[in-house]
């Protein structure tokens, strides 16, 4: 039979390894390591010193020591020499150094014993048992104590894997949360393993909704603009293929039936065998580029035929003047080059227009500000368009003693140059156009009221968006959608809001906004 001695060493250690093969918590497993040692050898205390991966070694767990001691001992584990070709050299310095400590600590009273935590010829730590009577570790105590060394040294290996892996999860995790894109972790066999919010939110689906369901089951393609889909791909030999990265383009399918246009892109994680293990799809909602594509159709369209109508007249009637064979009497003429001038000035508007809206999209436009009075400012303009009408009566109504605006006098021309020329367009038999003010206690309000064909609701929502012209619109009259689009980003540049009123058979209202004096300057400042 064994000894009583023996025995215990052996329990010892099996409960060492029971906990090596529990608890993966690096502090605690160090901290029952330590506990045992010291209690298998009738230590008073001991610790365990790391070495760090940056270098350097600190204190991994501590058992029965004082506070005020650890503060000695870091320092004196800060003071070791780092050798970084070789770290298990720095080891007889750091034993020397804490059994040096020990004894002046404790007057020759404690002796100490330290054994290298050693792991694939690797040194990665130290443990040290101090024990509270003279006399020397034995043979059988050092090799006792080697026996929890090793351990611990699996045990350290063991955790910082796990921590490593913990990581990365975490790390995977934090990926997926905060990816913009939708991300969908699929097994070998299609089967969903893990997708984030992202996806779920472009699916509108909730994500207990979506893992671990077949990828035919949530990838559903209404249309198809490019690309082949996973399947299909697979079915020509994907991804052992040249090819391994996979893009699919085109509208898929909501659980409600509504469509998304989506661009996923496929890409394989193979085995260093060649076999595959997962398929990482990341799926992009494209909508804006879509809207992006047809704002350009659109602005192609529009501005073509807009440029289009006043070249052809103006190239018209300058040919029909050089004609050598007819002599023009001089009203023809005149008559001929005030069209000439008209749809030249209409060509700079438009060219004014866009560089406008470019200037807006590049964030480069400003204003220059000066005291306005704006009443007297609608006043001039109504002055100004009376004369290019007969079929209107274009009437201003403010109250007295308007208050005075800051602003951008030619921007807020620019502004009321848009509202009078639609309310002329688009009211084509005549009628009253009403320019009007209110005052309010921070803000003034002013809007255009005429009696044309109003604005429908369904129209509404989009008239001030870019190159948006309503059909009927269209149809009828000439433009390039971009008036009230720069309206309003000239008002709101003014820290004001424009807006639109609508009443069925009585015309188009507009109105905007726009800060008071003081009202506009301590904005200014706030802004600053």
């Amino acid at each position: 039979m064994l000894p009583d001695h023996r025995i215990r060493q052996r329990d010892y250690l099996l409960e060492i390894t029971r906990s090596l093969t529990q608890e993966l918590n690096l502090d605690k497993l160090l901290q029952r390591i330590l506990e045992l040692a010291a209690e298998m050898l009738a230590g008073k205390a001991g610790l365990i010193a790391l070495r760090e991966e940056q270098g350097g070694w600190d204190i991994g767990a501590s058992y029965g020591i004082q506070p005020k001691f650890l503060q000695y001992v870091k320092p004196v584990l800060a003071e070791v020499p780092e050798n970084d070709e070789q770290a298990g050299l720095e080891l007889p310095e750091v034993n020397r150094l804490l059994q040096l400590l020990t004894k002046r600590a404790s007057m020759n009273l404690l002796t100490g014993v330290g054994l290298p935590l050693i792991s694939e010829k690797r040194v990665i730590g130290l443990i040290f048992i101090f024990r509270g009577y003279q006399g020397s570790f034995s043979q059988n105590d050092r090799a006792i104590l080697q026996s929890f060394a090793d351990q611990a040294a699996i045990a350290v290996i063991n955790a910082q894997l796990y921590s490593q892996v913990s990581r990365e999860k975490s790390r995977l995790s934090a990926f997926l949360d905060y990816a913009a894109d939708g991300i969908v972790i699929m097994s070998a066999d299609h089967k969903i393993e893990k997708c984030n919010q992202a996806f779920a939110r472009i699916l509108r689906k909730d994500v207990g909704d979506i893992e671990g369901k077949e990828h035919n089951q949530i990838i559903n393609w209404g249309s198809r603009q490019h690309g082949l889909t996973l399947e299909e791909a697979e079915l020509n030999g994907w991804p052992l293929t040249a090819k391994a990265i996979l893009y699919v383009e085109g509208d898929l399918k909501r659980p409600t039936g509504e469509m998304v246009p989506v661009g996923i892109t496929y890409a394989p994680l193979l085995s260093g065998e060649g076999h595959l293990i997962n398929i990482i799809g990341s799926v992009r909602d494209i909508t804006n580029f879509r809207e992006a594509d047809e704002i350009k159709s659109v602005f192609v369209s529009v501005i073509s035929h807009e440029l289009k109508t006043p070249v052809a007249l103006i190239k018209g009637y300058v040919g029909t003047l050089r004609r050598k064979d007819v002599s023009w009497d001089s009203e023809i003429v005149q008559d001929s080059l005030e069209v000439i001038e008209e749809e030249t000035d209409r060509l700079t508007e438009l060219i004014e227009n866009l560089l406008d809206a470019s200037r807006l999209q590049a964030g480069s436009f400003s204003l220059n500000l000066a005291e306005i009075k704006i009443d007297q400012m609608a006043a001039e303009m109504a002055e100004r368009f009376q004369t290019q009408t007969n079929q209107h009566k274009i009437k201003v109504q403010f109250p007295e003693e308007f208050p005075v605006i800051v602003g951008d006098k030619k921007r807020l021309e620019q502004v009321f140059f848009n509202l009078l020329s639609n309310s002329i367009k688009y009211s084509p038999e005549g009628g009253e156009i009403l320019i009007s003010g209110q005052i309010r206690s921070e803000q003034i309000i002013i809007c255009v009221q005429d009696q044309g064909i109003g604005i429908s609701q369904e129209d509404v929502p989009h008239i001030f968006d870019r190159f948006y012209r309503a059909i009927e619109a269209a149809k009828n009259t000439q433009g390039a959608g971009l008036g009230l689009y720069l309206s309003r980003a000239i008002i709101e540049a003014h820290n004001g809001r424009m807006w639109v009123e609508t009443r069925p058979d009585s015309g188009a209202r507009l109105c905007f906004s726009l800060l008071r004096e003081k009202q506009f300057t301590e904005k200014l400042i706030d802004k600053e």
